[in-house]
């Protein structure tokens, strides 16, 4: 068994009532295991083994220990299961009262949040250790936010300045440990990051996953539920039709339709315009031109979506006679495209794309993006990015192309 300096703690503890089942949420069935133990191979796939520790109900200590005990063995990661509190501060608690000093950074996890890839926990820990201080994930609010009192509207919430934040939320042993030392009983706790804000310390955000949602409401479960029955089929051999490949008694498989996509814009001549790019603005470097605002990675994605669903192209659908979408952003357009594509009775499964170009430097800033393309299509989104060698058009600094494959479900 390894002595890791990394730990994390698993809260499993919670009852999830508004999902409206007889057992506690982290035993709710979710593919061939349960959303814990879904969330557990997660944590047990990152690069550093971790030492983990379940908080469960007191009643189900022994009933995991029992279940997963071996997978953490297999993987020579130590493991701890301890009951959980009353709250999720005497949880978390309980799970670092456990860990062996030689543990130095601490992730905590929600197993609401079961499909979290095993890469967000990667980065965290490596963030905290780099930073040295509180690390969590978040994706940009896209929806516009209203303050309200009562029915009524108050004020727009200015969004930019709004993250939706996730977990594993990381941080050094030490700080953490103080923190939950300092923390009001008083005080209901939402996350941990909060209880770290409270004793001053800092906490820095880094692009969290889509796939990271929590699963709170019966809705939440389908649609974890469909990802992972997705993941387990894959894609079907083509050579196989639907009748020969489907056995009596079998759920249909969902058709699976995939679609292209290319869009091309040179830089704009004046200086000033700025440069939207995979749904990212790029401070100080040259614009797009264009109807909108020339992003052509997003606007690559809607053409492969629309292609896919067989709902024609960007230019049939965003025209540049269309008002709505003069100057508009690349998030416009894809929120757009999705509810056509959805409104057609397909979903989402995945997409790709390819920057093509000299600038900007896409590698610093491509989980960024990945995050926010990703949360506005509700789907995984992958952003590459590579140049032609000096040559054509895009070899010479005169534009940007991008080319996306997107891979629907369902009709």
């Amino acid at each position: 068994m390894s002595s890791s300096t990394v730990a994390v703690i698993l809260v499993a503890a919670g009852s999830g009532t508004r999902l409206g089942r007889p057992e506690p949420k982290a035993f709710v069935p979710l593919g061939d295991s349960t959303i814990l133990g879904v969330a557990l191979d997660a944590v047990l796939g990152m690069r550093e083994v971790p030492h983990i520790v379940v908080v469960a109900p007191e009643d189900r200590v022994a009933e995991v220990r029992e279940r997963f005990a071996g997978a953490a063995a297999a993987a020579s990661a130590p493991f701890d299961v301890v009951p959980g509190g009353a709250s999720r501060h005497d949880s978390v608690a309980a799970g670092l009262e456990v860990l062996p000093h030689v543990v130095d950074t601490v992730l905590v996890h929600d197993a609401a949040r079961p499909l979290t890839p095993s890469l967000v926990f990667d980065e965290v820990a490596a963030a905290v250790r780099a930073r040295g201080h509180g690390i969590v994930p978040g994706l940009p609010v896209v929806d516009t936010i209203k303050r309200i009192d009562g029915s009524r509207i108050v004020e727009t919430v200015d969004r930019s300045r709004l993250s939706a934040v996730q977990t594993p939320q990381g941080f050094p042993r030490e700080d953490l440990d103080d923190a939950f030392d300092a923390a009001d009983p008083a005080i209901e706790y939402t996350d941990d990051a909060a209880i770290a804000a409270a004793a001053g310390l800092v906490v820095d955000l880094v692009p969290g996953d889509a796939r990271a949602f929590k699963i709170t409401v019966p809705e939440d479960l389908r649609r974890a539920e469909r990802l992972v029955r997705d993941e387990r089929n894959g894609m079907p051999d083509p050579r196989v039709s639907d009748s020969d490949a489907q056995s009596p008694g079998e759920p249909a498989v969902p058709a699976l339709r995939i679609g292209t996509g290319v869009d091309v814009h040179a830089f704009d001549d004046d200086p000033a315009t700025p440069l939207w790019l995979a749904g990212l603005e790029w401070p100080g470097e040259r614009g797009l031109s264009g109807h909108s605002d020339g992003d052509a990675a997003a606007h690559a994605i809607c053409d492969a979506l629309l292609a896919a669903a067989g709902l024609g192209d960007v230019g049939a659908v965003f025209g540049t006679a269309d008002p709505r979408f003069a100057a508009a952003h690349g998030e416009v357009f894809l929120a757009e495209a999705r509810r056509l594509v959805e409104a057609s009775g397909f979903r989402i499964v995945n997409v790709t794309v390819q920057v093509v170009g000299n600038r900007p430097k896409l590698a610093p800033r491509r989980a960024e993006a990945e995050a926010l393309l990703s949360d506005v299509l509700g789907a995984p989104v992958s952003v590459a990015a590579t140049t032609t060698d000096a040559l054509g058009f895009t070899g010479r600094g005169e534009g940007v192309s991008a080319i996306a494959t997107a891979m629907l479900s369902g009709a």
